[in-house]
């Protein structure tokens, strides 16, 4: 192992030896000493003084002369030995010999005129660099000699045990090269044909939870390793690693995320002892209550409720804001009147998310208050050859709309009107407008003319509504048909609003809807509809990603032009999937115009999308085999 070698430099102030190396203290007339650790090899710190014995030499000892002078005994011997108390008499060292190793660097570093080597309070040493010196050669003698004997610590109690089945062995070893291969150090550069094993480890996780396995205890440190780099592994790496990964993760200071908990991730705390829930309640960390708080309300929600009632008024704003932001899980009728004193909290973000909670309950007082405030805005207008619909927007932000969480304030490039008639409209329940334009349907409702341009407004805060409120017939309504061109559509043209409402509907309808979309319009703006979702991917939605990539290959451009998509497919797409894709993997011969060399890369993309749908088949049957 390398070493790294810490010298001791003294020049006299005329005459006599000098001994060379990486720390320099300079003539006594000039009061400056400094030390500068010589690096050979990898770089070490500098040890303190009582800690683990590391492979730090130092060669300066102490001869006990008053002009500062320090003998070595050499850079190849690595040795040193402790000064008497005999040899260094008039250098100050007792003065200095109780500073940390850190002090005294600091000491060397800065300049012992600026920054005397001296206990905080205490007088300087008469001859502060050869104090230092002798000091330094005292900490690196003790530092050889050993380490000091540590306290015993209790033994940790054992694991809690899981009773969970244990892994197939060919699933075991599975999970062993996918963890392996995440270490394995990147390549970089082009992907090539071989699948990416990394990609494949929350796919893997899924399905081991799914069935209910247990984590091997050997693969535990990759394991939490790995969930450690990557966050978006945890919540199904955490549950797969079970009470033995968050004992580990109890010993090991890496690991110690794994102790915060989340919702999806850790076993929820037991909420069946009162007593234990008040306590840690009150007295376990932020990340800890936060749990609790999730498993209390998994449970019965209006108890968890209950439980932040507690405390509420002495929480910090952003910890309110969190506690509020875990209450939409179970939301119901019964955290109303919570909600509602919220409303009149100091911080001004917890007042916005009260108000938002309130507005997704429609039978809320908010949700009336903010309907009667929408309805004086919004009206039929029958002057027309045919209905249509009015807008007034509102002229002032009163007090009273501020505190049902109505922003007065509207971001850069918004009106202020337009700001406020969005906002009214969004926490408005949907069911009210079609009782305002005549028990209308919400497929008619979205459909009549708008006056005046406001219709961009309006139908972009109903569609903020139908995901707020989760109302699968105003999103079907706002989505319209899928072949219809974004622009012409009756809701948004944002792809990103109608990924959200797209995610209101059932699974289903979810991907023929997609299925739909892709078939009329290609890939170039499906990436966020595709993420919403169900994986596998149905059967006329899988179809329709191929059919389009393969129209996308004739077109002539490059792959990497589709390399999002390209990568859904390889997790999304339903591994019976691949016998159709395997006549894509043929190279193509180049076609006049295409972009150069693009056949052979198409190819290579098919055929890694071909073998890691191969990949994901044999890893489910390696885990559904007994």
């Amino acid at each position: 192992m390398p070493r790294t070698t810490a010298l001791a430099t003294t020049t006299p102030t005329t005459s006599g030896p000098t001994t060379t190396g990486s720390a320099t203290a300079g003539p006594p007339t000039t009061g400056r000493a400094t030390a500068v650790p010589a690096r050979t090899g990898r770089t070490t710190t500098a040890p303190p003084a009582n800690g683990p014995l590391t492979d730090v030499t130092a060669t300066a000892t102490a001869t006990g002369s008053a002009t500062g002078t320090a003998h070595s005994s050499g850079p190849a011997s690595g040795r040193g030995s402790a000064p008497s108390p005999g040899s260094i008499s008039g250098s100050g060292f007792d003065v200095v010999a109780g500073l940390s190793w850190e002090e005294l660097v600091t000491s060397a570093l800065l300049g012992t005129d600026r920054r005397p080597p001296a206990p905080r309070g205490g007088p300087a040493p008469a001859d502060a660099p050869a104090a230092l010196l002798d000091a330094a050669a005292l900490h690196t003698v003790r530092q050889r000699a050993g380490l000091r004997p540590a306290v015993p610590q209790a033994r940790p109690a054992p694991a809690a045990p899981d009773p969970r089945p244990a892994l197939p062995e060919a699933a075991r070893l599975r999970l062993a090269h996918l963890l392996a291969d995440r270490a394995a150090p990147s390549a970089g550069g082009r992907r090539g044909a071989a699948p990416d094993l990394t990609e494949l480890i929350p796919q893997w996780l899924a399905i081991a939870n799914r069935m209910g396995y247990r984590a091997p205890a050997s693969l535990l440190p990759p394991l939490l390793d790995a969930a450690r780099a990557r966050t978006d592994l945890r919540p199904q790496a955490l549950a797969f690693a079970g009470p033995r990964g968050l004992w580990l993760a109890g010993l090991n200071p890496d690991w110690r995320f794994a102790l915060r908990g989340s919702a999806g991730g850790t076993l929820r705390p037991d909420v069946t002892d009162p007593d234990s829930v008040a306590r840690l309640w009150e007295e376990g960390l932020f990340a800890e209550r936060i749990a609790l708080l999730d498993a209390v309300r998994a449970q019965d929600p209006p108890a968890g409720t209950a439980l932040l009632a507690t405390t509420w008024a002495v929480e910090r704003a952003e910890d309110r804001l969190m506690f509020l932001d875990s209450l939409r899980s179970g939301l119901g009728n019964a955290d109303e009147p919570f909600l509602e004193r919220a409303l009149s909290d100091r911080s001004r973000n917890v007042r916005a998310t009260a108000a938002e909670l309130l507005s997704a309950l429609p039978a809320s007082a908010l949700a009336g208050r903010m309907a009667a405030r929408a309805l004086s805005c919004v009206h039929l207008d029958r002057t027309g050859v045919s209905p249509g619909i009015a807008v007034e927007a509102p002229h002032e932000c009163d007090a009273g709309m501020q505190r049902d969480g109505v922003a007065a304030v509207p971001p850069a490039g918004r009106g202020e009107r337009s700001w406020w008639l969005g906002q009214l409209v969004e926490a408005t329940p949907l069911g009210v407008w079609e009782e305002r334009f005549g028990g209308r349907a919400a497929e008619e409702v979205v459909a009549l003319p708008v006056a005046d341009e406001w219709a961009g407004e309006l139908h972009a805060a109903w569609c903020r509504a139908a995901v707020r409120q989760r109302n699968p017939h105003w999103s079907r309504a706002l989505l319209g048909r899928p072949s219809a061109p974004p622009a012409s559509g009756p809701g948004t043209a944002s792809i990103a609003e109608r990924s959200k409402l797209l995610s209101v509907l059932e699974e289903g309808e979810r991907a023929s809807w997609a299925a739909g979309f892709i078939a009329a319009h290609g890939l170039s703006e499906a990436f966020q509809l595709l993420g919403v979702c169900t994986v596998p991917w149905a059967g006329p939605l899988g179809r329709a990603v191929v059919d389009a990539l393969d129209i996308a290959r004739d077109g002539g451009s490059y792959p990497w032009s589709f390399s999002g998509v390209m990568g859904l497919a390889e997790r999304c797409l339903d591994p019976a999937e691949a016998d159709r894709l395997e006549v894509l993997t043929a190279a193509q011969d180049e076609q006049e115009g295409a972009s150069p060399g693009a056949g052979g890369y198409w190819s290579e993309a098919f055929q890694r999308l071909v073998s890691t749908l191969r990949l994901r088949a044999t890893m489910e049957a390696e885990l559904l085999t007994a």
